[in-house]
This record gives C-alpha cells, sequence and structure tokens, in this order.
C-alpha cells in the first residue's frame, strides 16, 4: 500500500489512472505496450484525486477505483466530480462508502452535470443523503448539479463543457491557493467557449487517446493543437490506448513542446507546496 495521500500538499492532482476504457494492458493482448515491462505502460482506468489543503476532491472513479485507493494510499475524499457517465468513468462509484465511514458516516457531495447526475441515480438507485434503515452497506451522496462556476472544498470549480460522443461531458477547472488546473479526460472537440474559461492555467490535463483519429477522443495532432491553443504552463495528457508506450509519446510531446509530457499512473504534480 502507497503512502496517504490527500493531506500533504497545498494543491496537486495524483493521477489515479491514466488508461482508455479497456486499460492497459488490454485483455490477452500481446503487443509491445501491453507487454511493457516499463511500469508507465501500465494504465487503470482514468481518474484522478485533486488535495486542495488538507481535503481531496475526487474526479471520477472507473472500475479500477479500489485498487487505485488501495495501491496510492488514498486517505481520505470530501467531494466527489463526475465529468460522464460511461461506465469507465462510474462503474467504481460505490466503493466510495468506505470514505463515508472513515469519515464518521459524514455525506459525501458528488458535482456533475443535471444529465449525468440524472444517470447517475438511474445507475445506483440505492444511494442517498440517510443512511440505510436496515443498516445495509450504502454511500452516503448528496448528489448536486452544476451549470456553472461554484465554491467546493475552499476551491472555485468550473465545469468546462466538451463534446465526447452523445453523452454530456463536462471537464473542470480547479482554482485554488492562487493556482489552477484544468482536468479534460474524455474530449473530441472543444468548444470556442470552453477554450475561452481556460486562460491562464498552470496546467492542462487533456485527453489523448492515440495518434490515429478517433470518433469520440483526440488523436496525438488535435490534442497538441488544443493544449497549445490553451497555452498552459505545462501540459499532461491522460486517457491513453496502448498504441504507443509511454517512452516513445514522452519523446514525441517533447519534440512539440517542452511542457507537454504524459502523465502515468501514480504521478503526483504539486501545484502549490
Amino acid at each position: 500500500m502507497g503512502e496517504a495521500v490527500g493531506v500533504s500538499a497545498t494543491f496537486s492532482i495524483l493521477f489515479l489512472g491514466t488508461g482508455t476504457s479497456t486499460g492497459v494492458p488490454l485483455i490477452w493482448c500481446g503487443c509491445e505496450v501491453c507487454r511493457s515491462a516499463d511500469p508507465r505502460d501500465g494504465r487503470w482506468r482514468s481518474a484522478a484525486l485533486v488535495s486542495l489543503g488538507d481535503r481531496a476532491l475526487l474526479l471520477d472513479a472507473g472500475p479500477d477505483f479500489r485498487a487505485q485507493c488501495l495501491r496510492w494510499g488514498v486517505a481520505r475524499v470530501d467531494a466527489a466530480f463526475i465529468t460522464h457517465l460511461h461506465a469507465d468513468h462510474v462503474f467504481g462509484f460505490d466503493d466510495i462508502r468506505r470514505f463515508n465511514t472513515m469519515q464518521g458516516n459524514a455525506v459525501i457531495p458528488c458535482y456533475a452535470g443535471p444529465e449525468t447526475l440524472a444517470g447517475m441515480r438511474r445507475v445506483f438507485p440505492y444511494i442517498s443523503r440517510r443512511r440505510d434503515a436496515q443498516g445495509l452497506y450504502r454511500p452516503l451522496i448528496d448528489f448536486v448539479a452544476v451549470g456553472g462556476a461554484f465554491e467546493a472544498l475552499g476551491a472555485r470549480l468550473t465545469p468546462l463543457p466538451v463534446v465526447h460522443g452523445d453523452v454530456e461531458t463536462n471537464g473542470v477547472r480547479i482554482d485554488f491557493g492562487g493556482r489552477s488546473l484544468a482536468y479534460l479526460p474524455d474530449v473530441h472537440e472543444i468548444p470556442e467557449g470552453t477554450l475561452a474559461l481556460m486562460g491562464g492555467l498552470d496546467l492542462l490535463v487533456l485527453n489523448l487517446l492515440r495518434p490515429r483519429e478517433h470518433p469520440t477522443h483526440l488523436s496525438f495532432a488535435r490534442a497538441v493543437a488544443y493544449a497549445r491553443a490553451v497555452g498552459a504552463r505545462r501540459t499532461r495528457f491522460t486517457h491513453l490506448s496502448h498504441d504507443v508506450t509511454h517512452a516513445r509519446l514522452e519523446a514525441l510531446l517533447a519534440a512539440e513542446e517542452a511542457s507537454f509530457a504524459p502523465a502515468y499512473d501514480g504521478l503526483r504534480v504539486d501545484l502549490v507546496k
């Protein structure tokens, strides 16, 4: 088990997983990446934990969430933000109930767009703000629909609407302690109005699925173009497939911009120590 996180940095992001919906390695795949001995090429489904002082904000909770918490020593979750309803981003959400218990049965707020939250209620109809009268072990969650900037855990959070297939999808901008990051793990197109919300970022986290085009995710060329348009001080790419090794992608991105690099599972980026 890793060292407990969520309280050690004033403002940081821990990448719990950086893979696409299949994870890497894929089941029964013998490609170079899936057989790689480089631990950075092992990619759980995308999720992240943002430390805000002594509080922790969870960004998505896919099927690997429990294993991620154990591997990276996640000690607390004070709130969650769900980007969209796809299985690789929500199917581990039930395991958040352990943090209710660890935090004295505290109700944990979960923020998302209205359509996403309506879907969460359909997928998890047993979740409520109250403990079950029969003593069943269920998450205690306050679902909060958001459509604009709001305050949570001492930070300012701004939903960032993006195009990703036919489901409501939001990235999120987080401003805290005079620094800012934006997390957009599933993107095919970023509208101009959303780009306008991402000025002056210290860190951009952006989807980069693979070198070739994809109908609902960013390819290498499109991801690089959007990263340049945003102009963050640093950019880390996530939601990666098994099409390229970490080392090769790192070299390709460095050749584009010195501030570009792929993220990897377990990477923590500090914005304010």
